[in-house]
C-alpha cells in the first residue's frame, strides 16, 4: 500500500515536496514512480527511480525542475518540485513497479497510491 502526501496550493515559481510512504517493505526492491493527472486529461508519467536510486527518468516537461529520490530505510519516495508552473496542476500519484527499473511506462506499475492534489496559481 502506498500513501502520498505533501500536495497543496502554491504560487507559480514556488516549490513543494511530495512524499509517498510504502507499507510493504518489498517495495524497496522495486522501481518507484510518480504520475499525474490534470483535469480533463489522461494520467501521465512524471518521474521514476530504480530500486537503488541510481537511475532516474523524468518527463521532458519536468526535467531540470523536479527531482525524484528515495529512502529505502524508511520506505519513502520523494518528489521535489521547484519552479512550479500552472500547468503542473494535477493530482499526483505514486506507484510501485513490478521490477527494479522502469523508464516510466505506466504498464510497469502495479501498485498505486491514492493521489495528492497540487494546485499552482498564476
Amino acid at each position: 500500500q502506498l500513501q502520498a502526501s505533501g500536495g497543496g496550493l502554491v504560487q507559480a515559481g514556488g516549490s513543494l515536496r511530495l512524499s509517498c510512504a510504502a507499507s510493504d517493505r518489498r517495495f524497496s526492491n522495486n522501481a518507484l514512480g510518480w504520475f499525474r493527472q490534470a483535469p480533463g486529461k489522461e494520467r501521465e508519467f512524471v518521474a521514476a527511480i530504480s530500486w537503488r536510486g541510481e537511475v532516474k527518468n523524468y518527463a521532458d516537461s519536468v526535467k531540470g525542475r523536479f527531482t525524484i529520490s528515495r529512502d529505502n530505510a524508511k520506505n519513502i519516495v520523494y518528489l521535489q518540485m521547484n519552479g512550479l508552473k500552472p500547468e503542473d496542476t494535477a493530482i499526483y500519484y505514486c506507484a510501485a513497479a513490478r521490477r527494479s527499473f522502469s523508464s516510466g511506462n505506466e504498464a510497469d506499475f502495479a501498485s498505486w497510491g491514492q493521489g495528492t492534489l497540487v494546485t499552482v496559481s498564476s
